[in-house]
């Protein structure tokens, strides 16, 4: 008999014959030792979690949040500090106000936080999250961003567009030129949603979809795609009250939204499919990206299988990810160069100097603009378009700023708070165009106080597509025309309230009255 063995049994006998093994006493002790071994097993050692706010059971500490969540966070950090935890529902989600902090997470930590939060619209739009936004990080993931970078996204390919911005921007330029004959007023977040839809359209599926026989335009089936993948349902937050979805109408119209997007781009494979044109020896610059997909796709030139599924899934992430958050930073830099009419005067005469006499804006000419540049950079400084979500994987707990977070733990950088941070920015509530000037802080992921785009590995693919949109709309806008507010109302009472969602819009749309330069 080994040592180990001799030693438990005479343990065992010594046990019998003590009190502490009758029945009202042995058996308590039983039901407390396991539960704790129990505990210890399952839930692991007692952590050290970072400071979190008072909850209510069930709902955790939704009861504490406004509709602008990008504000609550803000409040809610400044009280408990810069890395708080909260629990929306059963949901333990980190927010994180601190530059340093989401430099570790996105930089330091990174492999610990590769991932993204899988939401349940996402999930049924995106087939299971095939597409590069949501996709959980691994060898498919790494394939779908290789495409994106190199082929869809490139430099390259980008200005290869440039026909599209120039086409769609010279329509836009008309209709509001029609409107200044009789001096009325236009609804300038609908125009720029409206090209900035029509553009991701034409470099994604080769022409506009504005539906047709009552089918919806893709404009409009993005902008619901966008609400549902923002919103509060219940399978997310309160799993066991998934039911209610049902209740509420959630679950009809993600399926009825998702239904009509899978169909009409099945419809625009088919055709690409039918006329063959992403196997023909066409000039790169006017492939869109399904004949770009299609060609990768046949010629197996990939790690990976795509399947149909996986092609309309990358092609929605144009959509979702792209388009509205464009539309949303020009939206709020004409608010802001209408509520300063000094940046405004400044920004349009270099852009007036730079263009002359000439019949149209060159991309070209941008180059030389460099502060319509710090414009657009102090614009997504003060109105960040989004969060940046992150999740802690699944097979580790790790350590940040001394605290325990536990795995499939969600994050969301709070970018919006950290580019208004006082310590980091002097006057962070004013729009100060010139603070770019001669300044090495960019968006590109560098700095860390600055990161409208998101930063490291899963950093926004489409950047260069937006910034080089955005810069080309707003210089025609302000090179063709001046802008009045209408009704005779002043800068002092113009509204520059917001709203949030997955992207943070202006909450009453831009209307302003142009005037013929």
């Amino acid at each position: 008999m080994d040592p180990l063995t001799a030693l438990l049994q005479q343990w065992w006998l010594e046990l019998q014959s003590t009190t502490f093994f009758k029945p009202i006493i042995f058996f308590p002790l039983l039901i407390f030792f396991s539960v704790y071994l129990y505990k210890l097993i399952i839930t692991g050692p007692k952590l050290n979690l970072p400071p979190s706010p008072p909850k209510l059971p069930i709902i955790g500490n939704i009861h504490q949040l406004s509709t602008q969540l990008h504000r609550s966070f803000q409040d809610l950090s400044e009280k408990y500090g810069p890395l708080i935890l909260l629990h929306l529902g059963r949901s333990p989600i980190l927010i994180v106000s601190s530059a340093d902090i989401a430099k570790e997470i996105l930089k330091s930590h990174d492999s610990v936080f590769l991932n993204r939060p899988r939401v349940r619209a996402a999930d049924v739009l995106l087939y299971g999250c095939t597409d590069v936004a949501f996709c959980p990080y691994g060898e498919y993931w790494r394939q779908t961003k290789r495409i994106h970078v190199l082929e869809l996204l490139s430099l390259k390919r980008v200005q290869g567009f440039q026909f599209v911005r120039q086409e769609e921007v010279a329509e836009m330029v008309e209709k509001i030129r029609y409107r200044c004959e009789d001096g009325g007023e236009v609804d300038l977040s609908e125009m720029l949603t409206t090209i900035s839809n029509s553009i991701a359209s034409r470099c994604a599926l080769g022409r506009k979809y504005e539906g047709e026989d009552g089918d919806e335009s893709f404009g409009a089936l993005s902008k619901k795609a966008l609400e549902l993948t923002g919103a509060f349902n219940f399978r997310d937050s309160l799993p066991f009250l998934k039911f209610m979805d049902g209740l509420t109408g959630f679950d009809a119209k993600l399926k009825k939204t998702a239904k009509a997007f899978h169909d009409l781009l099945d419809q625009v494979i088919d055709e690409h499919q039918k006329s063959n044109n992403y196997d023909q020896q066409q000039s790169d610059n006017k492939k869109d990206f399904v004949d770009i997909l299609l060609h990768l796709q046949k010629g197996g030139e990939l790690g990976i299988n795509l399947t149909r599924e996986n092609l309309v899934a990358i092609l929605l992430d144009t959509f979702i990810g792209g388009a509205d958050t464009t539309a949303a930073t020009m939206e709020w830099a004409m608010s802001e160069l209408v509520k300063n009419p000094r940046v405004m005067k400044k920004a349009q005469e270099e852009v007036r100097g730079v263009v002359g006499n000439k019949t149209n804006v060159d991309e070209s000419d941008i180059d030389e603009m460099e502060y319509l540049k710090c414009v657009v950079k102090e614009t997504l400084r003060l109105h960040a378009p989004v969060m940046v979500p992150r999740e802690s994987t699944s097979s580790v707990y790790s350590k940040l700023e001394g605290y325990d977070i536990p795995p499939k733990t969600k994050v969301l950088i709070n970018a919006w708070a950290i580019q208004r941070d006082p310590k980091l920015w002097e006057n962070p509530e004013e729009f100060v165009p010139e603070r770019f000037i001669d300044n090495p802080v960019d968006f590109k992921g560098h700095h860390n106080q600055f990161i409208p785009f998101g930063a490291g590995r899963r950093g926004c693919p489409g950047m260069s597509f937006a910034v080089i949109e955005t810069e080309y709309v707003l210089a025609n806008l302000l090179y063709w025309f001046d802008w009045k507010l209408p009704n005779g109302a002043t800068v002092e009472d113009f509204d520059m309230s917001d709203v949030f969602g997955l992207v943070i819009h202006k909450k009453i749309p831009l209307r302003l009255v142009p005037v013929l330069h």
